[in-house]
């Protein structure tokens, strides 16, 4: 039986889909948007991923339809991402589809994640209509960094930063706390409970002493609410002192500069989701290996002129060499106001920019 043709009521659910995905949080697991239509083109119910650990965004939106009243057998899902087909920290997408009484799921990129794709084929073998390909290419756009990780079989690298407004981050005398206020910090813990590790150099930890801890207050996601990083990493040849604030269970000394070794050996020890917090060389290095994926940087209303720069030594030397970052507003706004600071989100440049969506089969 062939499979009938992608109706313009599931294409402008796909576009519904990707808004939803881009709600979601980026992080060791994609973006990804649901909606489930009903037999009249009727939206019965929606959802997206809201980060690691949290229901897949086809089961939220069959959790969305049942809370409306509506059941989804013999319903439609439209879907930014082909349904996984694994059990990780949640079970397979496919076998919710399938127990739902599903009757068609309509996808836009394939899963390129070995231990979770075959969502389709398993959706056909239970009967499923089952058409991919509409919107791939947004899809694909809006996940170029997670799949790049995937394929460097590193953990995603969110990168965090604060400075003033000439683009220091410690005055001439070395002096860093504090550059921004409490809102901005409290923001930049939040974002740092979402990871799976946290790390600085060696430097920071002698001049800052941090322990780099998540303080999320009253959080109601998952992750965040469960206490932030299981490792707090440090990286660099130098000494750790015995009584830094950072020792303690969790702790990892990587006693390396080589930033692809330092994150080969954190995707061995199951880290998916990085968030890099300085210094500046160390930021920097990640930066000129070209893995950093997200970048989030915390502006101060201060001029410093003098002090330690947020990015030195890139190697760009005219202005054409440098990268130009797209504004990112996955997770909420990609310029926000956070009291007397400036959060500014953003990702780099596509991997593979000029690709065109293929035609739905």
């Amino acid at each position: 039986m062939s499979t009938p043709p992608v109706t313009a009521v599931e294409s402008e659910a796909m576009l519904r889909a990707l808004r939803l995905a881009g709600q979601g949080v980026r992080g060791a697991n994609p973006l990804v948007g649901a909606v489930v239509l009903g037999a009249d083109g009727a939206v019965l119910g929606e959802g997206y991923h809201r980060g690691a650990g949290t229901p897949h965004a086809e089961p939220a939106a069959l959790a969305d339809a049942r809370s409306r009243g509506n059941d989804p057998r013999g319903a439609t899902v439209v879907v930014t991402l082909e349904p996984c087909n694994h059990t990780g920290r949640t079970g397979p997408c496919s076998e919710a589809l399938i127990e739902a009484g599903i009757a068609r799921v309509v996808y836009a990129a394939d899963d390129v994640n070995g231990a979770a794709a075959g969502g389709a084929h398993r959706l056909r073998g239970a009967g499923i209509d089952c058409v991919g390909g509409l919107e791939a290419a947004r899809s694909r756009d809006l996940n170029d960094r997670w799949t790049a990780a995937l394929a460097g079989i590193r953990p995603f690298v969110t990168l965090k930063s604060a400075q003033s407004l000439d683009g220091r981050v410690a005055a001439r005398d070395g002096s860093s706390q504090w550059i921004t206020g409490p809102e901005a910090r409290a923001d930049g813990h939040r974002i740092r409970a979402l990871a799976d590790a946290v790390l600085v150099g060696t430097g920071t930890v002698l001049a800052d002493n941090p322990r780099l801890t998540a303080r999320t207050d009253g959080a109601q996601d998952s992750q965040v609410a469960r206490g932030g990083p299981r490792l707090r990493v440090v990286l660099g040849q130098g000494t750790v002192p015995d009584d830094a604030a950072i020792r303690g269970p969790g702790f990892l000394h990587l006693a390396t500069r080589d930033v692809h070794l330092a994150l080969g050996e954190l995707y061995g020890r199951g880290v998916r989701h990085l968030m890099v917090e300085g210094g500046p060389r160390v930021a920097s290095a990640f930066l000129r290996a070209g893995v950093v994926d997200e970048l989030f940087s915390y502006v101060a209303p201060l001029i410093l002129g003098d002090g330690a720069a947020a990015f030195p030594e890139l190697g760009v030397t005219t202005l054409g060499e440098a990268e130009r970052w797209r504004l990112d507003s996955a997770g909420g706004p990609a310029v926000q106001q956070l009291g007397a600071d400036v959060r500014v989100h953003l990702r780099p440049p596509p991997s593979s920019p000029g690709r065109t969506s293929p035609t739905p089969a």
